[in-house]
């Protein structure tokens, strides 16, 4: 058996989603969660590219076309940015679009840009456990706390079809009704720590 570090060619893609409007945050549409500073003068933008990128070199970042600034901040972090027209409608478009731009990947570790404070190693923790010798293609594993599911979000290959057909604004979260998760346990806040008002800033 080959042993040594895994290259880029056996990890998951990285995919991090970062199409959405933010409407709850901003309900006028004036100002992008995405680009607002966190205390160390960075964007919440570059800071998820940059836990994804390190995590899963190769990342790529999904954007609605348009937003010269954002792909700027994802760029800078890290990541291979998409803009994509199929990303406006929604979270699932935007994740299917992704998917589509990595088909060839062992699998896809799903994270969303609002969430900052995610560490590298669980995110990189996430992305292995579907690739080791034990995982099956049909795996799927998250981060866990007190019987509570967390992101990053990792699928295995057998899902790729699955993946390809979402649209609309329904995510990934249906495919995982009923399914058996591997659980990444974690004490980690960044897991579950989103941005969905200014107040979430600090």
């Amino acid at each position: 058996m080959q042993s040594g570090p895994l290259i880029d060619s056996d990890l998951p893609a990285g995919i991090l989603l970062a199409a959405g409007f933010g409407r709850r945050f901003d309900p006028a549409g004036e100002r992008n969660k995405l680009l607002q500073t966190l205390p160390d003068g960075r964007t919440v933008a570059w800071h998820s590219a940059r836990t994804l990128a390190t995590a899963l070199p190769g990342a790529i970042a999904v954007v609605r076309p348009g937003q010269p600034q954002l792909e700027r901040e994802l760029s800078e972090g890290g990541c291979t940015v998409l803009a994509c027209a199929r990303a406006e409608a929604g979270m699932g478009a935007a994740l299917a679009a992704a998917v589509e731009a990595r088909a060839d990947a062992r699998g896809w570790l799903v994270a969303l840009a609002d969430m900052p404070w995610l560490p590298v190693e669980l995110a990189r923790a996430v992305a292995l456990s579907i690739v080791t010798p034990e995982a099956s293609a049909e795996a799927i594993a998250a981060p866990w706390r007190d019987g509570r599911r967390g992101h990053p979000v990792a699928f295995g290959p057998a899902w790729r079809d699955a993946l390809l057909r979402l649209d609309g604004d329904e995510g990934a979260r249906a495919l995982l009704q009923g399914r058996a998760v591997t659980r990444i346990l974690t004490d980690h806040d960044g897991a579950f720590r989103d941005i969905d008002t200014p107040g979430d800033l600090h």
